[in-house]
């Protein structure tokens, strides 16, 4: 209605491109809001301009901009709790916000844990793997960028909207919900114990032995940090936490820059081998390449949260969101190839097969505590804990957004102030609460990681094919199916790998007993 009459005051203004939310099927619209159709919006258009002359400016002007809309099917329904929920409730977003997000979503903790895959790789085959991996990932994060504005006139503001666009409405939800809840929700539960026993490991450095044995427990450390998260949560949408994101994309690439500096600087152990690790059977050695190959896959996060992040932008025909988004993108995976290729090179080099399970941060604590100014690595330490504080709050977006959008969709209403502080405060300690409750839960790892893989490596490339239709035997054409397929399979390959881990070394289910 806003358009017909900027169109029939002659204005030159440009339509935003209709926002197609996340919300439950049947529910009614807001009394009083504006819903025009496809229908419904021509025939007002069209019955706006009849009272004019045939041939005055004015018709000519609104039955132009009419004819140019119904070609590009602009005309679709409007759903205004679309401004309700975090995710698109600010429209505000631009390049740099898209940068600062998509590096701190993509840049992270799994980085340290880079050199373990070289003790079943190798340097050869490393570095080839990290490399195919990484150009893997930044064209399937293109494909997501392109796929938010598909079809002219809608966008698809989350990952199970454009799969349910993608694989239809049933199969679209069934293939992508249990994924990107676990990358959302199963990450806030990773950065609580992550966050939480750096801080134990930063209390020790910057109190040194006078305070051996901890008076606090490592339960408590997760209790600290998941109050600092709650309050941080709430910021209440995607944009608003741009420079929480600035700061944790920050302090990833300083610690991840740190990390490596310091292991090269130092002498390295004198028993560090280059050697990959054998093992004594095929199938033991088969398992392990797998799971080398899995720490790669892994290391490269994000892509759950591409399409929100775009949502965050405003968009119009002549300037869709798609050219600030990945210009944004783009500045932000260069920053963490040159974070992410350093600490897998330069770590392995530094311990080769000596490196710890626990990764670059345990490797540097074990080899260099005693070498080392304290002041260097308890700002390490401090370095890891506020990229977890900012990347628990952009994983936690996504979730946020379902519990509001269930409540928008049974009240037509938004969310009041205290029922959004509710949500994220019982979303923070439920977290707390899986992570004492199921301290088992990091021996699965492998196994929900194989089943979230898709969504990096393969998802992406089906959606590319269903909604794009290349020509059939085209160079797109193979190039999605091959990718596709083949990140299908190191899915099912790796969910193995992760059964077979849990089958061959055991997992003791302890119920809350995490480590102290």
């Amino acid at each position: 209605m806003a358009m017909a009459a900027a169109a029939g005051d002659g204005a030159a203004s440009e339509p935003e491109l209709v926002s197609i939310p996340a919300t439950p099927h049947g529910l009614s619209t807001p009394e009083g809001a504006a819903t025009p159709t496809g229908a419904g919006g021509g025939g007002g258009v069209a019955g706006g301009s009849r009272g004019k002359g045939a041939g005055t400016p004015g018709r000519r002007v609104v039955e132009g901009l009419r004819g140019y809309l119904e070609d590009v099917g602009h005309l679709t329904r409007l759903d205004p709790r679309d401004a309700w929920l975090p995710v698109t409730e600010s429209r505000g977003g631009n390049a740099r916000y898209a940068a600062f997000h998509s590096l701190n979503a993509g840049l992270g903790f799994q980085a340290l844990l880079l050199p373990l895959a070289f003790l079943g790789l190798g340097w050869s085959w490393g570095i080839i793997s990290l490399t195919i991996a990484y150009f893997w990932q930044l064209y399937t994060l293109w494909i997501l960028v392109k796929l938010h504005e598909a079809v002219p006139g809608r966008r698809y503001n989350r990952y199970v909207e454009l799969a349910q666009a993608a694989f239809g409405e049933k199969l679209g939800m069934w293939l992508a919900l249990f994924p990107t809840i676990y990358l959302s929700a199963g990450t806030a539960t990773a950065l609580i114990l992550v966050g939480g026993e750096t801080m134990k490991l930063f209390f020790q450095i910057v109190c040194g032995p006078i305070c051996s044995p901890s008076p606090i427990t490592t339960v408590e450390w997760y209790l600290v940090f998941t109050s600092l998260a709650v309050v941080l949560s709430q910021l209440p949408n995607l944009n608003s936490i741009a420079g929480l994101s600035l700061i944790g994309g920050a302090t990833a690439i300083m610690y991840c820059t740190m990390t490596w500096i310091l292991s090269i600087s130092q002498p390295r152990p004198p028993t560090v081998s280059y050697d990959p690790v054998r093992s004594a059977s095929f199938g033991t050695s088969l398992f392990s390449t797998l799971n080398a190959l899995g720490i790669v896959a892994f290391a490269f996060r994000g892509h759950n949260l591409a399409l929100e992040i775009q949502a965050t932008m405003p968009s119009t025909f002549k300037h869709p969101a798609h050219v600030p988004m990945w210009r944004g993108a783009k500045v932000a995976y260069l920053l963490i190839a040159m974070c992410l290729f350093p600490v897998a090179v330069g770590g392995y080099w530094a311990y080769g097969n000596m490196m710890p399970p626990g990764g670059m941060l345990a490797a540097l604590y074990a080899f260099h505590s005693h070498d080392t100014p304290r002041g260097l690595l308890a700002t390490t330490c401090l370095l890891v804990v506020l990229n977890c504080l900012s990347s628990f709050q952009i994983y936690s977006m996504p979730v946020f957004d379902s519990f509001e959008a269930y409540y928008t969709g049974r009240t037509n209403r938004p969310c009041s102030t205290w029922v959004r502080s509710v949500f994220r405060v019982f979303y923070g300690f439920l977290s707390l609460f899986i992570s004492v409750a199921l301290p088992f839960l990091s021996s699965l790892a492998g196994l929900l990681g194989g089943l979230t893989l898709p969504v990096t490596f393969a998802y992406p490339c089906f959606m590319w094919i269903r909604v794009k239709k290349p020509e059939k035997f085209s160079f797109s054409w193979y190039l999605n199916w091959g990718l596709g397929l083949l990140g299908t399979a190191f899915s099912l390959a790796f969910s193995l790998g992760g059964v077979w881990s849990i089958v061959s070394n055991g997992m003791k289910l302890k119920f809350f007993k995490p480590p102290n």
